[in-house]
């Protein structure tokens, strides 16, 4: 690993000198394309420099020991040897960690939809309730949100909503969230008091570009209808509602938000994108490991990910067994102490994956 190290740590410092070349850095779009590669490189390269050094003072420590010291001295350098060596296992798991490769779409942008599934008007009230949860993630995150299609139920949640969130690391962290959020609680149309169960399924796609998928236009048909808002109320006039069909795949995408045509065009395609290269992505990775399956999960949205118990105030995410007591804090956006274990489980299982194929 650490030869590899060392190799990385010279392409490093090439790649140094060629972000500051005045002739790379005219050519825009390639200094970008370097400088990323540069910024990536640099949590891995200063590790691996300060493994260097640490280990560099545990070799001066054992040699002075060797040496006849007084013992005030002797302790005291014993000391510092056990303090860097404590320094040095944790630098080794770092770097560990830090060179298991990167999903590719960790910095892109997202886009979610969250579907109302068993539990009918109860199961579309929670699906409000899982997008404000989300809403407010993003804000604490200081990123962008941009519905792009909703369908709202009779009493006034969603059927179904699709909404854009831009922002640095986005798909890094939401990706886990894809799959079936169950909700135990007690429904304001129940008048016995029953606990009911509901389940709503949540979708998380990475903004996919024309550079990521190919998708020929003589393939999609584009229709174009009347918007029209909760209980047939037409919300405008003019036919300016896009539903796009993607012949091959038989994905078909709707968006009716914007009163502009020229508008849900634009965000229609860019959901298609984002679904076509997500179908093309599972079926690679499929095709690459079939029976490779991370402990937090496979993101099918078949896959039951999470309960939320209003009755007991727990929200349990059954891949990784964490159970937390505060329900209400997690649905008002807190949601990173669920996300943290989320990701580090992740990097685990890829590193175990990694040590069994090599």
């Amino acid at each position: 690993m650490f030869d590899r190290l060392a190799e990385l740590e010279r392409k490093y410092m090439d790649l140094a000198d060629q972000v500051n070349d005045p002739d790379l850095i005219a050519n825009q779009a390639e200094w970008r394309k370097r400088m990323k590669e540069y910024s990536d490189m640099t949590p891995i390269i200063e590790a691996y420099r300060e493994y260097e050094l640490v280990k560099a003072s545990i070799a001066e420590e054992l040699e002075l020991l060797e040496e006849k010291l007084e013992e005030d001295f002797r302790d005291l350098v014993k000391e510092e040897l056990n303090v860097n060596k404590s320094r040095l296992e944790e630098l080794q798991k770092e770097i560990t960690l830090l060179l298991i490769p990167k999903d590719p779409n960790d910095e892109k942008n997202v886009i979610m939809e969250i579907r109302g599934g068993a539990g009918g008007d109860e199961a579309a009230l929670f699906a409000g309730d899982l997008f404000r949860m989300y809403a407010r993630y993003a804000e604490r995150h200081k990123w962008k949100i941009e519905v792009m299609n909703t369908s709202e139920s009779d009493l006034g949640g969603y059927k179904e909503i699709s909404f854009m969130i831009t922002g640095q690391g986005a798909y890094s962290r939401l990706k886990y969230e894809s799959g079936v959020h169950r909700v135990q609680r007690i429904p304001t149309t129940e008048s016995g008091g029953r606990i009911h169960t509901s389940t709503v399924t949540v979708a998380v796609l990475p903004e996919a570009e024309e550079v990521d998928v190919h998708i020929d236009m003589n393939d999609v048909r584009v229709d174009v209808f009347r918007a029209s808002g909760n209980g047939g109320q037409c919300v405008n006039t003019t036919d300016s509602a896009v539903r796009m069909t993607h012949i091959p795949t038989g994905i078909v995408v709707s968006c009716q938000n914007e009163k502009s045509q020229l508008k849900n065009k634009e965000q229609a395609l860019k959901v298609l994108y984002a679904r076509v290269y997500e179908r093309e992505r599972q079926a690679h990775d499929a095709a690459i490991s079939a029976d490779r399956r991370s402990q937090v999960g496979t993101g099918d949205r078949s896959e039951r990910i999470r309960t939320y118990n209003f009755p007991q105030g727990r929200v349990t995410d059954h891949r990784v067994g964490l159970t937390l007591h505060k329900i209400d804090a997690i649905l008002d956006g807190e949601l990173d102490e669920i996300m943290d274990v989320l990701i580090t489980t992740d990097r685990m299982e890829k590193l175990k994956s990694d040590s069994a194929e090599t």
